[in-house]
């Protein structure tokens, strides 16, 4: 380590891990109030961000795979199966089959599953923008 920690840089850390503790609540909350859980949410984000960023593996116009969305949210395959088959089954998202290669299945949102994303998406970039002055004033 370069450097001796104060007990300042400790009060920063435990500021910023609180920070990030209350906005992660306030996020489950959202979408608990939309009807999801937060899973669901995370998966909704994982494929449209995926989709809009082009990510390997993602087709921009077909969206991602299981796969690619188990990476994105740090998941096992067959955990991230048991929550696709769960969005699915709630009306959130369907599979599609790869125009290209019949054994790849990609993910798209239904319109309820957009709809949602982009009323939670609208709300989270609002708290964000709220929060960063304060998370900035953490570090000196």
């Amino acid at each position: 380590m370069s450097r001796e920690l104060t007990d300042a840089d400790y009060q920063h850390l435990l500021d910023l891990r609180t920070g990030l503790r209350r906005f992660l609540r306030w996020s489950e909350e959202q979408a608990a109030e939309a009807g999801l859980t937060p899973a669901q949410h995370q998966l909704l984000l994982a494929i449209r961000g995926l989709k809009s960023t082009g990510a390997p593996g993602a087709s921009p116009t077909l969206g991602p795979t299981i796969g690619d969305v188990a990476e994105a949210l740090l998941l096992r395959h067959h955990s991230a199966v048991g929550l696709v088959d769960r969005a699915v089954k709630a009306g959130l998202v369907t599979r599609q089959e790869d125009a290209h290669d019949r054994r790849v299945v990609r993910l798209r949102l239904t319109a309820l599953g957009n709809d949602l994303l982009t009323l939670l998406s609208a709300a989270h970039l609002e708290e964000l923008e709220r929060l960063a002055p304060r998370m900035l004033e953490l570090w000196p």
